[in-house]
C-alpha cells in the first residue's frame, strides 16, 4: 500500500501567482486582478439548506483562483490549469439562459448572468483559472469557482464589498448553479465560500439569511479535523439530489408547512407521512439534523468537543438510512476512522460520493490515515486523499 497523500492547501500568493502567470501565458497580457474563493466542509446540517434549516460549514484553505480581465465584447473566454494549453471555453453573453449553457464555464457565465438579473452590474470577463480545491470530492469546487467571479465582477464594477453585497452574491450565484448548471443546491456552499470567517465556523440560518460566527477551535484541544476524500464519483446534477428535494417539498405540503423547519413535533410528523415511507424518512433526517446542528452550536460554543462523536455518529446514520445518500466508500471510511483512532467521523457534503470528516487527535492523524488508506484497500477501492481542515478566510480579492 502506498504512503497515504495530503493535499495541501496553496498560500494565497502562491495561488495568485500561479492564477497570473496562466493569464499572461495564455492571453499575453497581465490580468487586473486575481481573485481567490474556498472550497469548504460542512461540519453538521446536511440538506438542511433547502429545507429553511440550519448548517455549519468552514471555509477551506483550499481555493480557486481566478485571474481577471473585463472583455471588451461582452463574450466570456475561460481557460484554465485544468484545461489542454491553450484551450479556451467561451460564450456570447447573450447566448446564455437556462438549458443552453454546458460545461465548467457554466458556473462562471451563470454567475454573470445571475448577477445582471439581479440588477447587479457584471462585465463579461476574460480569465484564466487554478485550483487546489479537489474536484468531485464534494467540497464544493464548483461553488468557489462561481464565488471567485462573484467578488470580481462586483469588484470589477466598482461595487464596494460589504456584508449585505455578499448575501446578493449568494443569492446570484446559487441562480448560476440552479438554473443555468441544473444543479437545484440551496446556498449553503455559496454562503461558506463568500461569508466564512477564519477560526470561525459559520452557522447559517436559511430562514431569514442570518449567519453567526463561531469560534471554531480544535486546536486547543489538540485535535484536527481530518477530511478525508474518498475519490467515489460525485454529482449533483444527475437527478439524486433534486429527488430529495422534490421528496421534502412534498412531505412540507403534506404537513400543510411552508418548510420543514417549521416541524416541531417529530412525532405528529410522521404519523401523517409514515415513518417509513420515502417523505417520511426524508422528512424524519432533515428535522433530526437541524435539531442536531443547535445542539453542535453550544458544543462549539462551549468547546465539548468530546459530544462530536454521538452527534456525528446519529448524522450519518441519518444520512445513510433516512436520507439515502452515502456510497460504500463513505460508509468504510467512517468505520476505518473510527476504528482506528478518531473521535468522530461522518460524511459531509450532498453524498452520493464526495469526502468524510473526521475529528482526530493530533497524534494519531497518520495512524487514521494509514487505517482508512488500508481499509480502501481491502475493499478494492481507489486509494483515498487526504486534507486538514483549518478554519480559513471567505473569497477576497489577493492580487
Amino acid at each position: 500500500m502506498d504512503e497515504p497523500r495530503f493535499e495541501l492547501a496553496w498560500t494565497r500568493e502562491e495561488g495568485a501567482e500561479r492564477a497570473a502567470l496562466g493569464f499572461r501565458r495564455t492571453f499575453g497580457t497581465d490580468p487586473v486582478g486575481v481573485w481567490a474563493a474556498p472550497g469548504r466542509v460542512n461540519i453538521i446540517g446536511e440538506h438542511t439548506d433547502y429545507n429553511q434549516g440550519l448548517c455549519a460549514p468552514i471555509a477551506l484553505p483550499h481555493c480557486v483562483y481566478a485571474a481577471v480581465a473585463p472583455s471588451d465584447d461582452d463574450t466570456v473566454r475561460l481557460s484554465s490549469a485544468q484545461l489542454a494549453e491553450g484551450e479556451l471555453w467561451q460564450i456570447p453573453m447573450d447566448e446564455v439562459r437556462p438549458g443552453n449553457v454546458s460545461g465548467w464555464g457554466a458556473y462562471v457565465a451563470g454567475t454573470i448572468w445571475g448577477m445582471r438579473q439581479r440588477l447587479m452590474p457584471a462585465p463579461a470577463v476574460t480569465a484564466y483559472v487554478d485550483s487546489c480545491v479537489p474536484f468531485g470530492a464534494g467540497l464544493s469546487s464548483s461553488a468557489a469557482l462561481s464565488c471567485a467571479f462573484a467578488v470580481a465582477e462586483a469588484a470589477l464594477a466598482g461595487v464596494p464589498d460589504s456584508a449585505g453585497l455578499r448575501i446578493r452574491l449568494v443569492d446570484a450565484a446559487c441562480d448560476a448553479e440552479n438554473q443555468i448548471v441544473g444543479a437545484p443546491t440551496g446556498g449553503l456552499d455559496q454562503s461558506a465560500s463568500l461569508r466564512s470567517a477564519r477560526a470561525h465556523v459559520l452557522i447559517l440560518d436559511f430562514l431569514n439569511s442570518v449567519a453567526r460566527q463561531v469560534p471554531f477551535n480544535l486546536a486547543s484541544a489538540r485535535l484536527e479535523l481530518l477530511v478525508i476524500d474518498t475519490k467515489a464519483p460525485h454529482q449533483l446534477n444527475d437527478g439524486q439530489y433534486g429527488s430529495r428535494r422534490a421528496s421534502c417539498e412534498a412531505a412540507a405540503r403534506k404537513l400543510g408547512v411552508a418548510s420543514l423547519r417549521e416541524v416541531d413535533d417529530l412525532d405528529a410528523a410522521m404519523r401523517i407521512l409514515g415513518p417509513d415511507s420515502v417523505e417520511g424518512k426524508r422528512a424524519r433526517h432533515v428535522i433530526t439534523e437541524i435539531a442536531r446542528t443547535k445542539e453542535f452550536e453550544q458544543i462549539a460554543r462551549q468547546g465539548c468537543w468530546e459530544e462530536l462523536g454521538r452527534l456525528f455518529q446519529e448524522s450519518h446514520n441519518s444520512l445513510r438510512y433516512d436520507y439515502e445518500v452515502t456510497v460504500p466508500e463513505l460508509d468504510v471510511a467512517v468505520e476505518s476512522a473510527l476504528a482506528t483512532g478518531a473521535h468522530a467521523a461522518r460524511m459531509t457534503g450532498g453524498g452520493f460520493g464526495g469526502s468524510v470528516i473526521a475529528v482526530v487527535p493530533v497524534e494519531r492523524l497518520q495512524r487514521v490515515a494509514n487505517g482508512v488508506s488500508e481499509a480502501f484497500a481491502q475493499a478494492g477501492f481507489a486509494p483515498p486523499a487526504f486534507l486538514i481542515g483549518t478554519p480559513s478566510a471567505p473569497a477576497a480579492r489577493v492580487r
